[in-house]
């Protein structure tokens, strides 16, 4: 089979929703298993396996003692696993990941405050959610940060792993964690690269706004101060609802992600998170007022390349005339990195982005009681809800 007719059927088995099948092929391609000369194919540098769409490497896995420094494929591991449920001949074992504890209630909720569960349903579906309320709440209206994990994560995962309610606890703000369910994406991935999710009012977009305005509903939040981040995928669709519903979140945090109208299907999915891939999507509004967004990356991310934050910001600033500053430093023991702030004319700072140098895919500065967590900072869950926390919208109506 040709490498164009493999493209064919790929995208053909994602339409269907087959994303496992789809995902198998591409592999297979670009691996050369069923492509007459996959190392000619754009996707498949000599020596390294191409990323699929459902895996993130922690960076405990991302070396080793023969390439000291170099991040390593934790596609890979996910790839062997896909294969091990789609393809029983190949009989390919995980090697070198251990099976992590559940996280503990101290992990993810700290004391005196409450982590509850509900769902919430509209014609696109049902997804369940955990929302975590601040131990001082008593009516009064508070800051709401909607999380969007990584694929093969959950709410309690992230939770434990990005500490958010123990940050949010101390700043009093609700957080809650939409879930992905197995049967939209057998990875549990936010489905960022089909255009059906990608769009206001429907598919995955219309869930996590009505998931976010429920909560309103239920309980006092101040609607001038809603935001929404997340994690690689939950990044990607995080970047979607600053796009798509930009007058209900007041700004947006994308660590590891990729821009709204990265991709439009499996294909294009591999090839922005290679190499990145500009798109005519951009995060602002109608009448031109830019999302405030933060970014964080790694510089050593091998499964989404790190280009992916300078599109991000590149989009947002085609509209808005901005002075930059650029502060460097090193955390204590830990990662160097490179902070770059964009001041917009009222000297308010609208969009920054983290370059962290020699991190992979991972969240900064996070728990080793989840996964992908990086410890060695710097902080990303401080300094989002800091910056989220530094914006609201101009008006409250919630379109």
């Amino acid at each position: 089979m040709l490498n164009q007719d493999i493209m064919r059927e790929a995208t053909r088995l994602t339409r269907a929703g087959r994303l496992v099948e789809a995902t198998v092929l591409l592999q297979r391609m670009l691996r050369g298993d069923s492509a007459p000369d996959a190392t000619l194919h754009p996707l498949a540098p000599a020596g390294r396996e191409p990323p699929i769409i459902d895996a993130k490497a922690n960076p405990t896995e991302e070396t080793d003692g023969r390439h000291p420094g170099r991040a390593a494929s934790a596609q890979s591991h996910m790839f062997r696993d896909l294969l091990d449920r789609t393809n029983e001949r190949s009989r390919l074992r995980l090697r070198g990941v251990s099976k992590r504890a559940p996280p503990t209630t101290s992990d993810m909720v700290p004391e005196g405050a409450s982590f509850i569960e509900d769902t919430y349903s509209n014609p696109a579906g049902s997804r369940a959610y955990r929302l975590f309320i601040p131990s001082r709440y008593q009516g009064q209206p508070l800051p709401l940060v909607v999380m969007l994990h990584g694929c093969t994560q959950s709410p309690e995962d992230f939770a434990a792993g990005t500490r958010m309610n123990f940050i949010a606890e101390e700043q009093t703000c609700f957080v809650v964690y939409p879930a992905q369910h197995r049967k939209a994406n057998q990875a549990k991935c936010w489905n960022w690269f089909r255009t059906a999710d990608q769009q206001r009012g429907r598919g995955e977009p219309s869930l996590i706004a009505g998931i976010t305005r429920q909560i309103m509903r239920n309980y006092s939040v101040d609607p001038k101060r809603v935001y929404v981040g997340g994690l690689s995928a939950g990044a990607a669709a995080a970047a979607i609802m600053g796009t798509t519903y930009s007058d209900l979140y007041a700004a947006i945090g994308v660590h590891s992600g990729l821009a709204c109208g990265a991709a439009i299907d499996l294909p294009s999915a591999f090839v922005a998170m290679r190499q990145g891939r500009g798109s005519d999507g951009n995060a602002t509004l109608a009448d031109g007022r830019p999302v405030p967004t933060i970014v964080f990356h790694g510089d050593r991310d091998a499964t989404v390349h790190p280009n992916n934050s300078d599109q991000i910001l590149e989009q947002s600033l085609r509209t808005t005339s901005t002075k930059k500053k650029v502060h460097r430093g090193r955390v204590p023991g830990g990662h160097a990195y490179t902070r770059t702030i964009h001041i917009d004319a009222s000297g308010r700072g609208i969009f920054e982005h983290w370059n962290i140098h020699g991190a992979g895919h991972a969240w900064s500065g996070g728990s080793p009681a989840g996964s992908y967590t990086d410890p060695r900072g710097p902080d990303a869950t401080r300094e989002m809800l800091r910056f989220f926390l530094e914006h609201s919208l101009p008006t409250a109506s919630q379109g």
